[in-house]
């Protein structure tokens, strides 16, 4: 299986060029052999938009000028996907496939939906129609479509759906499949393994993550806020899931977290979460 790390963690670490080759040498020195690109990483973005990740706490950094595909070559590390939103895969099929293919990558992935209402039944069918038909589109360039989850599809759309359930059931495995992101499940009070079981053979890719909290000394409060972890020092109920995501065939786990890093640093994160990764893959 291929360990890898998500651009969107390393945005603050890849703003030079020199920088952003002695980040992957770090991530491969630290046993990873993949990287997973963000599409609008690999481009000029405005100063809007990185104003709001940053405030959002996903920095994305000024990377978008880089030579990426020389970066990655050089690297020798695999590209296990591009992520990518709906609209330019609606808009331009043919180009985003281009694009994953330069990379040597054969997975797309949309990374979830701005502004939308995943509480209502009839907006996440019409998504699930809206994914069918990129898919298609895609597969005729050669290349595959998974949905990534965040944990606003676990929204129940009545006492015994959510509309995650409800994209499971509604989209062709031949044009739809899926990167599972356990953190955002167990975010809202789903059981990631459970989900892992509805979604066997369909889960391609897996998004990996621990969850727990930093606090050291008193409490001012009898309730801790939780956030992202170092894997193996969180709560999550990780050595279980890996077996499922090795029952399940799946090609590649990806490391990815936007913040609460030990020491601030994205590099001792990952560096820390390897040693876990190196232990059971």
């Amino acid at each position: 299986m291929v360990k890898a790390v998500q651009q969107f963690m390393l945005g603050t670490v890849m703003n030079t060029e020199a920088q952003a080759a002695d980040t992957m040498a770090k991530m491969k020195a630290a046993g990873y052999d993949g990287i997973e690109l963000c599409a609008f990483m690999l481009h000029p973005t405005g100063l809007m938009v990185r104003l709001m990740t940053k405030a959002a706490g996903m920095p994305v950094g000024r990377g978008g000028k880089l030579p990426w595909p020389k970066l990655v070559k050089d690297s020798g590390l695999k590209v296990v996907s591009l992520h990518c939103d709906l609209g330019s895969v609606e808009r331009d099929p043919a180009a985003v496939a281009k694009e994953a293919i330069d990379f040597g990558a054969d997975k797309v992935v949309i990374t979830g939906m701005y502004r939308f209402p995943y509480g209502e039944a009839e907006a996440i069918k019409q998504l699930a129609a809206r994914l069918n038909k990129a898919g298609a589109a895609l597969n005729q360039e050669g290349v595959s479509l998974l949905y990534h989850n965040h944990n606003c599809e676990f929204l129940r759309l009545d006492k015994n759906t959510n509309g995650y359930g409800t994209l499971l059931a509604e989209t062709n495995p031949e044009y739809v499949n899926f990167e599972f992101d356990s953190y955002w499940c167990a975010e809202c009070g789903v059981d990631p393994l459970a989900v892992m079981d509805a979604l066997g053979p369909r889960m391609k890719l897996w998004h990996i993550n621990d969850r727990g909290s930093r606090q050291t000394g008193a409490c001012m409060t009898p309730i801790l806020k939780s956030d992202s972890m170092e894997l193996g020092t969180g709560s999550m109920p990780l050595d279980a899931l890996c077996e499922k995501a090795k029952a399940a065939g799946v090609e590649a786990v990806i490391l990815e977290s936007h913040r609460n890093w030990i020491d601030k640093s994205p590099i001792k994160s990952f560096e820390l979460s390897a040693k876990y990764l190196n232990e059971k893959f």
